[in-house]
Parts: C-alpha cells; structure tokens; sequence
C-alpha cells in the first residue's frame, strides 16, 4: 500500500441540525449521527472511514458544534480527542472553515486540506478517493480553492450551480466561470441544457496557505480576528479564545463569503454516485423500492394502493397507509410528518412554523 501523505488533511463538518430531515433529525441528534439509509453505519461514520483510505488518521479532524463532541467520540472511538474540534455557536461554513484552516496552517504550513459535510452519500468510494487526491495534488502545487462539481441530472433548485470554462488547466481541472447559488427552477432548466454547468457538492480542497489568502483577502474582518489569536490555537487556551472570536464572527457560508468572489477558483467535473442526502426525497431515491416505487422503513408498515411514497415509522408501530401518491410519511415517538414530496424544500419551513407555535419541545 502506498504510504498516506503526511502533508494531506481533511476537516469533516459535522455541525448541521439537519432540519429538512425532520421529525427524524433532532436539535440533540442530528442527521449526521443517523443511520438514514438502514446501513449499519451512521452518515458520520462512513464520512469518516471514506477519508481514512488516503489520509492518516491523525490528520482527520470533526468540526462540530460543542454540544455534538461526546456523540463524535462515541461514533468514532478511534479519532484523537483533540481532533474533535468545537465551534462555541452555528455561524455557518466560512467561520468554521477560517478556524480550521488556521489551526492546521499553524501545526503544518505545508497543508493541503478537503473541506467536506459529514452528512453525503458516495456510492463510489474508489472513484471519489483519486478524485480527492487529484485535488490535493493540483491544490499542493498551485495558489487554487478547488472545488468537487456534479454532472446534474434534473433542474434542482436545491443545489449551487458552477459555470466552467471549457478548456482544462490540469487533468480534469477546469477554471470556474460562475457560482449561482441555489436558482429558481426556469434557471436550473437553462443551466441543465447548456451542459457546462455542474452542481456544487460543497467539498473544497486547497492548501491552507491559498485559503487563508483567500481570507485575507475577501473577508479580512473575519481572518484578522483569527490572525490576532493564532498563536493561542493548538493550546489549552484555544477554547476561550474562539468563543471570543466566534461571538463577533459574521454568520457567512464560504460559497458566498469566498468562492464566489475569488478568482482562483477550479472545478473538478466528478462521477462518483454523489447524493448530498439533503432531503427526504434524496434518501426516497438512495432506497430500495417496492413494485409501486414506495421506500418503506419500518417493519410494521403496509401499503394499500400508495405509489411512490417514503414512509419512515418504527419497528413497533403498525402503521397503514392507503391512496396516498408520492408523499412523505415520516413517523416518530412524538410527530407523525405528512408531506408532499413536491414540498420537500419547504419542510425547513414548516420546523420554523412548530418551533414558533410549539416552543423547542419537538425540535
């Protein structure tokens, strides 16, 4: 086996509360520690065991809000202590992303470093590990912030589109155009059929001393706060420090805050079974299907004259459904969720609507 560079890393970010997978998906249990797809393994941990076949173990960090470090630990008992790193409050990706990559810039400036959610799906793990190193390797050698793009499928307004020119700068690395987040659906339709638009996967890859330029430059407010701490990171000072620091942090995703302002930015057209299992309606297309197209988890429950229906309801509970079509049935202790499939985007909303209503007890 090749030896794993020592100069590669990747931080996880494992922060989410993943509303749009509600009721199954708690404030105090997220979809990131579930098993969504009845695998035997949550999201987090395959995440996890994907990186560890070409990065060293030890250069695996969990960025997580403070409250998730024990069910870290827990779910991935090998991981160093020190390498669960908490963010004090959610301030979205480009907070994490700064305090990241300033902490790994500190204890190697040689890093080259991949940016990923915790919570995706890869069906081809062989094809997204040369993918990743091909980045990594491109993002070693060049002053680049390098992201992973999708061949899309269908006009989905739930995803960024990146825009690339048509020429290669490296093998399979093209120079990005544009970044249009989250269009509406007439857009995703004229993107779709000029073929030189892809879905941003939201998985970076760059060297830190590239993505701390980046800071520098097109959010300096936010990178001085870091710079003026850097060197209490790594020490048993850091925690006081970014609790300060993240208070006066911008709320901020790095697509908006950096990606889509730099002119550094590569894109990697990539083919390896990508779902970002954002929604119920992506989970519905990663499981398997009765002859009517119903995803039925839940060892009690039947199905009379339903098609295409996701239904999720525990084990113990007898639950029948009859002349629903393409709907969202998710079943739990204390919610029972009734939804259109076609409103999916929406269901973030609806937890908004409970929250105000009902107070946090079924968040």
């Amino acid at each position: 086996m090749t030896p794993l560079n020592k100069h590669f890393y990747v931080a996880i970010m494992a922060g989410g509360i993943g509303s749009r997978f509600w009721p199954y998906s708690r404030t105090d249990y997220p979809k990131q520690f579930l098993d969504i797809l009845n695998t035997g393994k949550t999201l987090l941990q395959w995440t996890y065991e994907r990186f560890t076949q070409f990065i060293p173990e030890e250069n695996i960090y969990i960025v997580t809000h403070h409250q998730y470090v024990d069910l870290v630990g827990k779910q991935l008992p090998n991981l160093p202590a020190g390498n669960i790193v908490a963010e004090p409050s959610r301030k979205n990706t480009a907070p994490c992303v700064a305090y990241i990559s300033h902490k790994i810039h500190k204890k190697d400036p040689k890093a080259s470093m991949i940016c990923a959610p915790a919570d995706h799906l890869i069906m081809d793990p062989t094809s997204f590990t040369s993918t990743c190193l091909n980045a990594l390797l491109f993002a070693q050698k060049n002053n680049a912030l390098l992201t992973l793009g999708i061949k899309p499928t269908r006009p989905d307004t739930g995803y960024g589109y990146i825009q690339f020119e048509t020429e290669q700068v490296a093998d399979n690395v093209y120079k990005v155009k544009t970044f249009t987040e989250k269009p509406n659906l007439e857009l995703a339709k004229t993107f779709l059929k000029s073929g030189d638009f892809l879905w941003n996967a939201g998985i970076f890859v760059w060297n830190s001393k590239s993505i701390l330029q980046a800071f520098a430059e097109h959010l300096p407010e936010m990178d001085e706060l870091f710079v003026a701490e850097k060197e209490v990171l790594n020490t048993p000072g850091e925690k006081d420090v970014i609790d300060r620091i993240y208070s006066q942090c911008t709320n901020l995703s790095i697509d908006y805050g950096i990606m889509e302002k730099a002119d550094n930015v590569y894109v990697i057209p990539s083919n390896f079974g990508w779902s970002d299992l954002g929604t119920w309606a992506s989970a519905y297309e990663n499981l398997e299907k009765d002859y009517l197209g119903n995803a039925v988890q839940g060892k009690n429950v039947m199905v009379i004259d339903a098609t295409k229906c996701m239904v999720k309801a525990p084990n113990d509970k007898l639950v029948l459904l009859q002349g629903l079509d393409d709907m969202i049935v998710i079943d739990t202790p204390d919610v029972l969720l009734v939804c259109k499939k076609e409103n999916e985007q929406q269901i973030k909303e609806y937890v908004a609507e409970v929250k105000r209503h009902k107070g946090d007890k079924y968040m």
